[in-house]
């Protein structure tokens, strides 16, 4: 494997002042720059965000067919979904986005994905990551390559917020990489030592019940510590939803004091949820609450900047139309994406929607892929950040598609 090329963010200061944003993290802020200029923020819902609770397909009955227990309600329904267009509503967790789909700043594009079928994270999230989706040879990320095919006569600067710089952003082009917000070491669901003192105390016996007690534990143990030990690949080292809106307000603040900064990356994990999903309420309820308050955040204090910025939402893969036997989703195909900016022609649910119907699902399981996610990107990246021709080929190598959304 190559050597990641990256550099600290201090090397590439040059004839500038130092702004502090927080412990142990700085910025170069240009002394003669101007903010005139056009920005990008993807935010990588690593795991898997099941895109049917996102985006929910409430006019489809099939929907709630497949979903007994994890359907998120129609709208006007108890904890029911908030509608966009008739057809498609919104999660109710995700109510703090709801106005920029009003004021059409704000749209989706379902049934997106990755051509490549792989349902594994670490390949799916490296094609995503890579933009050549079947192609394991190619090493950096879309979004430097993005960086090296900027105007050179702008100095321009990408910011990653992580621990570590994610593979969309290696390559030859310098990128900064800034610490997350608080670092937690949380206990697996399983490490209740109070619980389980009292459930020994009481089947610590030699008889039967006893017996079955301290196997079935030992079984739930090792059931769960391989969950969690899922979820954290699945995650690739990315935060967790609740510090979204730490790490949200920490790039946008970046790029308020640093005009030099145009790309800007966030991963965001632990949505792999093959157990206990919920629907309104529940697991993933809670998750996207925090992610719908990141992205608020993100967009309030981007403040004016935001009129020049895109923000791509996205993932590696959506989950499986039915829901399993563990009341959560596995693995699947097709998802939603999100796009947000002041250029967007928001207020819309673009792409070609399949259906749920079986005959309509990818391998009778998975809502099927009908736009390919470099082109949405692609759209954004000729509209909205003026790349085109053999630039936009450098971007993406492979993709032969000419196809655009109407997003801008």
């Amino acid at each position: 494997m190559k050597r990641r090329k990256f550099i600290q963010l201090a090397s590439v200061l040059s004839a500038s002042t130092i702004v502090n944003i927080g412990a142990h993290s700085w910025v170069a802020k240009g002394l003669a720059q101007t903010n005139n200029r056009q920005r990008l923020i993807v935010v990588f819902l690593r795991g898997g965000v099941d895109g049917l609770s996102v985006v929910v397909p409430h006019q489809e009955e099939v929907y709630y067919q497949l979903r007994p227990k994890i359907a998120i309600p129609r709208p006007g329904e108890a904890n029911g979904a908030l509608d966009l267009d008739g057809f498609f509503g919104l999660h109710p967790a995700l109510a703090p986005v709801m106005p920029f789909w009003q004021n059409r700043t704000l749209a989706f594009v379902h049934a997106s994905g990755s051509k490549d079928p792989t349902r594994s994270h670490f390949d799916a999230q490296h094609y995503m990551e890579v933009g050549t989706p079947g192609d394991k040879s190619t090493s950096d990320g879309w979004m430097n390559r993005l960086l090296g095919n900027l105007p050179k006569d702008r100095p321009t600067q990408a910011v990653n917020i992580g621990d570590t710089p994610p593979r969309i952003l290696v390559g030859q082009m310098p990128v900064a990489t800034l610490p997350t917000g608080k670092k937690s070491t949380r206990p697996l669901p399983i490490d209740r030592p109070p619980i389980y003192e009292a459930f020994d105390r009481l089947y610590s016996g030699n008889d039967e019940l006893s017996r079955v007690y301290r196997e079935g534990r030992q079984a739930r143990e090792l059931l769960l510590a391989d969950l969690a030990k899922e979820m954290e690949e699945a995650s690739n080292g990315a935060t967790p939803p609740v510090g979204f809106a730490s790490d949200a307000s920490k790039l946008a603040r970046v790029m308020r004091g640093d005009s030099r900064t145009q790309l800007g990356f966030i991963g965001v994990g632990a949505w792999d949820t093959h157990v206990n999903q919920g629907n309104s309420k529940g697991q993933l309820a809670r998750k996207l609450k925090h992610l719908g308050e990141g992205i608020a955040t993100l967009v309030n204090e981007l403040g004016p900047l935001y009129a020049d910025t895109a923000i791509v939402v996205m993932s590696e893969f959506g989950r499986t139309a039915k829901e399993n036997g563990n009341g959560g989703t596995d693995h699947g195909r097709g998802n939603a994406m999100w796009v947000l900016g002041g250029g967007i022609r928001g207020g819309q649910v673009l792409g070609e929607w399949p259906g749920l119907d079986e005959s309509e699902l990818y391998e009778g399981r998975d809502l099927a892929v009908t736009t390919d996610f470099r082109d949405a990107i692609a759209t954004v990246l000729e509209g909205h950040m003026g790349v085109q021709g053999t630039q936009l080929s450098g971007v993406f190598p492979g993709n032969s598609s000419n196809r655009r959304l109407a997003l801008l």
